[in-house]
């Protein structure tokens, strides 16, 4: 049985979760958005696949190989990749526009990272990036 063939209807439609990041990303061919609200909506879909976002994992948990994959990763071999793992990438305009961050999430939830220790331990890693810069006195984290 060929690999390629998948049943539709048995994968995640990431599109379904996205609908406001779809929308947001129209607008923004229109209108100035902010990088934030983008990460905002970004997150909020991720919380709503996973219960984790991508601030939840740190880069260095995945191995050199992953990042290589990643960053030769295209939207033919995204979609695929997205799929043996039970996802779809595929909107009803075309492919996500961050069809790039979902195959990050998939990767990590592959791989095991999303774990309350790596968030715990993510979360540290930005407060204290933060503590560090110049004119900060204190970090406030909704939880």
């Amino acid at each position: 049985m060929s690999t390629i063939a998948f049943d539709q209807f048995a994968l995640t439609r990431i599109a379904d979760f996205a609908r406001s990041l779809s929308r947001l990303h129209q607008a923004a061919r229109r209108q100035r958005v902010d990088d934030d609200q983008f990460d905002r909506e970004f997150n909020a879909v991720c919380q709503s696949i996973w219960g984790y976002t991508i601030d939840d994992v740190s880069d260095d948990l995945f191995s050199a190989e992953d990042h290589l994959f990643l960053d030769t990763l295209d939207e033919a071999h995204a979609r695929i990749f997205a799929a043996e793992q039970g996802y779809d990438l595929v909107g009803e305009t075309g492919m996500l526009t961050d069809w790039w961050g979902f195959c990050w999430m998939i990767l990590a939830e592959k791989r095991g990272l999303l774990t309350p220790d790596n968030r715990a331990a993510a979360r540290a890693a930005i407060e204290e990036k933060y503590l560090s810069a110049p004119n900060v006195i204190g970090v406030i984290i909704g939880r």
